[in-house]
């Protein structure tokens, strides 16, 4: 008896020693974390950023460099501090490797001082101030889907060759709002078109009779709504209840995704005129890949939920050939290598941070022209990466030569 209870307890030692060292050998999780509104004026616009990140990182195979990759996710609640905080908790406490989603572009601008801070990578998926390509460009920064300068190049420039050539703008009132509103602005005059004022309207806005009273007594042909999300649904909604668009005057939607369109129905939103660097109705392979996307969250991906997962998938390979996490190595595998998913064939990351890709002008179809609830775009022009995005010379990156 003494003998057997001896081996045992030698057994069970030796068990509790191997299972010990198994767990001392276990490879810390390698971390990269998507941070959004998930809450809010723009929380109809990214769900679903966490099962595409998701997506892309099992279809990479769920490890990186041997270590199991591990997704973090959090809502900076459209809140500059709030996403400094984040950012500075993932970096210095829990290991964060890469930062990605950040919409809102003030949330935007302070996480990539975050990040620029620590040596650290973002890549902006979300926000769409063209200053992060600019004067607050990052050596370990991206800007990946689109960006002010694009949206009012191709939407902008269609517009006003269209005879739309006297702009009133209503415009969301924080650095997103401002950057669109100064972008098509310099589009509108530098074809010759002229802008008849403005009026700056408050993040999160439920009542715009104001300002669309303003805009409509300003008689300009287009009325831009430098705005996105639940403003711009607002915005879009009202000006119908006002009778604008019936008196003569047009709405240019100078940020409007599927999601928008989808909330707005096509009877209010038809005729709209905007730009998007994604539609899931585009070719074979953007129709499969929002298939599997659509098994994990049953909605309408927009170009924002999969610029979450082309931003990561590029991430996920390009460590994996540059065999570290460094994030300056890793940035310069990254301009190094084409970037080729479901989302954009041949783009390539700019060395002041900007992706280019192609953009595309699209026409909300009516209802006559719908052959479902999803199959609400035409599309009217491709337009290449290298004629939509702002030539880095322009940019004033500051670490540019």
């Amino acid at each position: 008896m003494i003998r057997h209870a001896i081996r045992l307890a030698g057994t069970l030692a030796a068990t509790m020693g191997l299972a010990i060292a198994a767990h001392a050998q276990a490879p810390a999780p390698f971390r990269i974390g998507v941070m959004e509104g998930f809450s809010g004026v723009y929380g109809d616009l990214t769900i679903g950023e966490v099962e595409a990140m998701q997506m892309a990182i099992d279809e990479f195979g769920g490890k990186l460099l041997g270590r199991p990759i591990e997704l973090l996710s959090a809502d900076h609640q459209t809140k500059p501090d709030v996403g400094a905080a984040i950012a500075r908790k993932w970096f210095d406490v829990d290991g964060v490797k890469m930062i990605t989603g950040v919409g809102t572009s003030s949330v935007a601008l302070a996480v990539r001082k975050i990040a620029q801070e620590k040596g650290m990578i973002d890549l902006i998926s979300g926000a769409a101030s063209a200053d992060l390509t600019g004067p607050a460009c990052s050596p370990t920064g991206a800007h990946w889907t689109y960006d002010t300068y694009a949206l009012a190049k191709v939407t902008g420039s269609a517009i006003v060759k269209g005879g739309g050539d006297s702009w009133y703008f209503i415009t969301a009132d924080y650095a997103f709002g401002h950057a669109l509103e100064r972008d098509v602005t310099a589009v509108v005059t530098g074809s010759g078109g002229k802008v008849l004022g403005g009026v700056k309207a408050p993040l999160n806005t439920q009542d715009f009779s104001s300002f669309l009273l303003q805009a409509q007594a300003s008689k300009a042909k287009i009325i831009g709504l430098a705005n996105a999300g639940g403003d711009t649904i607002n915005s879009i909604k009202q000006a119908g209840e006002f009778g604008i668009v019936k008196a003569g005057q047009k709405l240019a939607g100078l940020l409007v995704f599927s999601t928008d369109v989808q909330a707005l129905t096509l009877p209010v939103a038809q005729g709209l005129v905007l730009t998007e660097a994604f539609y899931w109705d585009l070719n074979d392979e953007t129709r499969a890949w929002t298939a599997k996307f659509r098994k994990r969250r049953d909605k309408l991906p927009s170009m924002l939920t999969i610029g979450v997962y082309s931003s990561t998938l590029h991430y996920l390979k390009a460590v994996q050939a540059a065999g570290t996490d460094d994030a300056k190595t890793v940035m310069a595998k990254r301009r190094e290598m084409p970037i080729n998913d479901a989302m954009t064939k041949n783009g390539r990351l700019r060395e002041d941070g900007r992706v280019i890709r192609d953009m595309y002008l699209f026409e909300v179809k009516s209802p006559a022209e719908s052959k479902g609830k999803d199959d609400i775009y035409k599309l009217l022009a491709t337009v290449p990466g290298d004629q939509a995005f702002r030539p880095m010379a322009e940019g004033k990156c500051p670490y540019i030569k």
